[in-house]
């Protein structure tokens, strides 16, 4: 028996009770701003409401949720997000990640340099090996911080509706709005960020022009540490340059970025699973986060990066098992979010994906990849049942095919009602659209 859907994108600011697409909304998040009133999100129905924030961006006032309280909100509500623990994201808040809803800004501490000391390469003196793969301590290594803006900008979430939706230019929108108001050592994060856009023969011109303004801020000075850039785009192929080796990056025709030959033997070390999954797979994306500089010609260097695969719907995936559960929930039209990693190792247990379609508390789908008969994920994997007993989807692949899903009890949503994290004022359909 299906229950029905829980009422989304409602908020109480005073007295007064408001939805994203009512008029004068936006007008109420700019008094409520002036005021200091904190909207509280309606999701769940015969309670007071949670506690929410108005944050200023360049084109306005959005509604954020308070910082660790995106499980307590409504599986279907706009603002929920799994437990922090189902991912790699728990150690990192409050550490790495330090969001003030005073100022709605965000404070990140990196595990990477950027910048470069004159004559000295942009990585300490005991280079890690690993391509910054995994990162030590409380800091965002490279593919944590690709890990967060992805979680920020929702695009590990899938809803039914989402489908034929997401481009390269819905993505590149999403990952630049996740980005406002985060800042690294007092600077925007925006100010350093490359994303490359949509290319267009006939902007050609113009799309050159942003690039270059925005790389000039990467140009070396005399005497100066020079500033590096951070650079998140979808990787074309890696091939050997008349001199060195080169990424060829999409939408960036005219343009290569240098690897050394060093880098370049790393990544094959540390990334060879998803280049052989890549090379073999042709829906599939690779992702690359990458540090790098501008030398005196204006040629871009790449210096240190990272490198994370994603489906045809741009769903993050670690592996060949990870792509087969997360094909099977896109094609049955279910309604979940995607696990990332951060800083954790590949063989520490984690969840893959959280189904939202399954009543009031996410069900964690969990693969184990151990391939031992006793293994079991942790406990703070497991569902309650109606019976008290604590359960958990689970695939063993070595033991045998994927069991059948969970069945869904919520009503499924075609419509795309969920939108990037912090961004609840604005419509979800402008969000979502391609």
């Amino acid at each position: 028996m299906n229950t029905p859907a829980v009422p989304v994108a409602a908020y109480a600011i005073g007295d007064q009770r408001w939805t994203r697409d009512a008029p004068g909304f936006a007008d109420a998040l700019t008094k409520a701003h002036e005021n200091h009133l904190r909207p509280r999100c309606l999701c769940l129905p015969g309670q007071q409401g949670i506690d929410m924030y108005v944050a200023r961006l360049v084109e306005g006032y959005i509604v954020k949720r308070m910082p660790n309280t995106g499980s307590q909100h409504a599986t279907n509500c706009p603002s929920y997000e799994p437990p922090a623990e189902f991912s790699g994201l728990g150690p990192l808040v409050g550490t790495a990640i330090v969001e003030n809803p005073s100022t709605g800004e965000t404070t990140l501490t990196l595990d990477f340099p950027m910048s470069k000391l004159p004559g000295r390469g942009a990585q300490p003196p005991a280079a890690r090996s690993s391509s910054s793969v995994v990162a030590h301590g409380h800091r965002l290594g490279l593919r944590a911080l690709l890990h967060y803006l992805w979680d920020q900008a929702e695009l590990s979430h899938w809803k039914l509706g989402f489908a034929g939706r997401r481009t390269w230019g819905t993505v590149r929108r999403h990952l630049l709005q996740a980005a406002e108001n985060k800042f690294v050592h007092d600077h925007a994060l925006l100010g350093s960020l490359y994303i490359p856009e949509v290319f267009s023969v006939e902007q050609r011109d113009a799309i050159q022009s942003r690039r270059q303004r925005l790389w000039a801020r990467g140009a070396p000075r005399h005497g100066q540490p020079q500033h590096l850039l951070l650079m998140v785009a979808e990787v074309k192929d890696i091939a050997p340059a008349r001199y060195g080796h080169k990424a060829v990056i999409k939408h960036l025709p005219d343009q290569a970025f240098a690897l050394d030959d060093a880098l370049y033997r790393r990544l094959g070390r540390s990334f060879e699973h998803e280049l052989t999954l890549w090379g073999t797979e042709p829906d599939l994306h690779l992702l690359m986060i990458a540090t790098f500089r501008m030398d005196e010609a204006g040629t871009p260097s790449i210096m240190e990066l990272s490198l994370m695969l994603t489906t045809a719907q741009w769903l993050p995936v670690d592996d060949g098992w990870d792509r087969q559960l997360v094909g099977a929930l896109v094609r049955q039209g279910r309604s979940f979010t995607k696990s990332l990693r951060y800083n954790t190792p590949g063989n520490q247990a984690l969840v893959c994906a959280s189904l939202l379609d399954c009543g009031a508390a996410p069900y964690p789908l969990f693969v184990d990849r151990e391939h031992r008969p006793d293994a079991s994920p942790p406990e703070k994997f497991t569902v309650p049942t109606p019976n008290a007993d604590p359960t958990v989807w689970r695939w063993r692949p070595a033991l045998g095919d994927m069991p059948a899903l969970p069945q869904r009890q919520l009503k499924a949503d075609p419509v795309p009602s969920a939108v990037p994290a912090g961004m609840e004022g604005i419509p979800a359909l402008a969000l979502s659209a391609s």
